[in-house]
């Protein structure tokens, strides 16, 4: 099975070592002097837009995917001409533009924030004497990580907020005092079954990522799992795809969507029967998907900025460790720990004892 994975960062990566087991091979299109993927594959050096390195993707792969969503969707499109290529396009289309996922979210009645489209500063004037303060002010594109959006938390935030973004096209989100943050991740293959792994609660850090928790059992659990169906179909999703939501009382409410492989599943690869990224494969080659449940307490903790030291962490028992091969930079994600335990109580104290020795620079 040849596999062309457009964009060579961690998640291409993984879905490689993941891949192993399957006599795969795998070519990764990216622009990167050394890509961290390229160690597990052949690397064609290219913008995601150039066609000849397009033809030559096409020409080495039997099915194509892509590992981030910085990327246009028509070049999912063009390699669909010609390959089969999931995620599709129009799910990569919807997921990089944040009115589009919102109103995807309201056509399929799926509770959300309040939110209001911005395309000046008259109009952002107008959306927060309509949803009020605090709220939070996003590009519709091309955010992630914190990135492309300011909190308004007061009238002098609002002043000048649209330029200071840099007067592209926006969304303004609500606020909402919610309990906590969750993520279920899904996956929907080419014949229509769906396989979702238990929701996890997240934790951030200065809008990063700290920790995910998977919880078998969760309340909102089958709820995510319907709105993660609604999407999916609506969509003729294949591959993975992960849904951020926030518990507000006895419901939830919708954040975004990402059509990939996600940070908050990477406790699947040691803590799951089948990985995100075994199951990713498997929908897009058209295999059968895999059990997705927990079979351990388990915890993800992202290594941020600077690595800690390994040999202390991993003589945490339970503890996995993950370096991608990045270069250290603050807000950097270049690793991750999996820790595993007997029960919760158990994990909780592993959990404190990873942080402890974490050093993460958030930027």
């Amino acid at each position: 099975m040849r596999i062309g994975i457009v964009g060579g960062g961690q998640l291409g990566r993984m879905l490689a070592e993941a891949g192993a087991g399957f006599d795969a091979r795998f070519t990764f299109l990216d622009p990167g002097e050394a890509p961290c993927a390229a160690l597990h594959g052949d690397h064609l050096r290219a913008a995601w837009d150039d066609a000849a390195a397009r033809e030559r993707l096409i020409a080495v792969s039997d099915v194509i995917t892509f590992e981030f969503e910085n990327i246009d969707a028509e070049v999912v499109a063009r390699l669909a001409d010609e390959r089969p290529a999931f995620p599709p396009a129009q799910a990569l289309a919807t997921a990089r533009d944040r009115w589009a996922e919102k109103t995807l979210f309201r056509d399929l009645d799926i509770p959300l924030p309040p939110v209001a489209a911005i395309d000046s500063q008259a109009d952002l004037d107008a959306a927060v004497g309509d949803i009020g303060l605090p709220a939070v002010l996003k590009t519709r594109t091309l955010g992630y990580d914190g990135k492309g959006q300011k909190m308004l938390r007061e009238a002098g935030d609002v002043a000048g907020a649209f330029a200071e973004l840099g007067g592209v096209p926006m969304v303004l989100e609500g606020f909402i005092d919610f309990d906590h943050e969750v993520s279920v991740i899904a996956v929907r293959g080419r014949d229509g079954e769906v396989r979702v792994w238990p929701l996890a609660r997240n934790e951030h850090r200065q809008g990063m990522l700290h920790c995910s928790v998977p919880q078998p059992g969760h309340p909102q659990q089958a709820r995510a799992e319907d709105y993660a169906r609604r999407v999916m179909e609506r969509l003729d999703y294949v591959g993975v795809m992960a849904f951020e939501f926030f518990v507000a009382g006895d419901g939830l409410l919708a954040n975004e969507i990402a059509p990939r492989v996600h940070n908050s599943g990477h406790w699947s690869i040691e803590g799951a029967v089948t990985s995100q990224f075994e199951n990713h494969l498997r929908a897009i080659a058209g295999l059968p998907l895999g059990d997705t449940a927990r079979l351990v307490p388990c915890a993800m903790l992202n290594v941020i900025g600077t690595l800690p030291e390994r040999d202390a962490v991993l003589a945490i028992p339970g503890t996995r460790w993950h370096d991608y091969g990045k270069a250290p930079r603050p807000g950097r994600k270049i690793g991750h720990v999996t820790v595993l335990a007997a029960d919760e109580a158990q994990l909780a104290e592993r959990i404190a004892a990873v942080e402890a020795l974490l050093v993460n620079e958030l930027g």
